[in-house]
């Protein structure tokens, strides 16, 4: 059997956090990195590792839901809750893909309702009341790859040897579709404005920065 890991992005608050999380991604052998809603993200602090990782976009939870359930993939919200189990007690059974939380709010009612299951990350110490949504991120990805069996990727020095990148890319900070995928994420806007991140009022230009619209700073 075949184990894969994916992560979805959904309403993530702080604006570099997509391309972080692209880098934990690769660090810890994603399979994919999962956008829902427009198909712009913010490369920051992905220093290049975006070029590793592959990106689908989905205009909706639902979607991304079908799309993993298709390839009999569990969803696991990272979040604590009264039946999340911990982490590091490694409670997977198959491929996964990991949800997290908004760093403010926390997962939301719609994302509750797509998640097979939860876990939280286990703290020992008095400071802090959560963590960085791309730290949890990575101590996530890192259990299940402990837990799946990931190979270790060589080492040269003190250094893990990056691979070469693809001879040709997309626009790093685009997640690329079809010309009538394009269309249906216009006629989508009204559809799936409940995701709590699409405004029927935004202008359909696809330059504009996803987070800018989708991603809103915690002030």
């Amino acid at each position: 059997m075949v184990v894969e890991s994916y992560v979805v992005v959904h309403n993530i608050a702080k604006r570099h956090n997509v391309g972080t999380l692209a880098r934990s991604a690769t660090a810890f052998g994603v399979s994919e990195l999962i956008l829902v809603g427009r198909r712009e993200f913010n490369a920051f602090g992905s220093h290049g590792s975006t070029s590793h990782v592959r990106f689908r976009h989905f205009h909706s939870l639902q979607d991304a839901r079908q799309f993993l359930k298709d390839r009999d993939c569990d969803i696991c919200g990272v979040e604590i809750t009264d039946n999340a189990m911990p982490v590091n007690h490694h409670p997977f059974t198959k491929s996964t893909a990991f949800l997290l939380g908004n760093e403010g709010t926390g997962l939301s009612a719609k994302e509750y309702e797509i998640c097979d299951f939860f876990v939280y990350i286990p703290q020992y110490g008095d400071g802090t009341a959560s963590l960085n949504v791309t730290v949890a991120a990575s101590i996530v990805l890192h259990q299940f790859g402990v837990w799946a069996g990931f190979p270790e990727r060589t080492r040269d020095g003190n250094k893990f040897i990056v691979a070469q990148q693809p001879a040709k890319q997309t626009r790093r900070s685009f997640c690329a579709e079809t010309a009538d995928s394009v269309i249906e994420e216009r006629k989508s806007r009204k559809e799936h404005n409940s995701n709590g991140f699409i405004d029927e009022n935004a202008n359909d230009n696809p330059s504009s920065n996803l987070l800018d619209g989708l991603f809103s700073d915690v002030r």
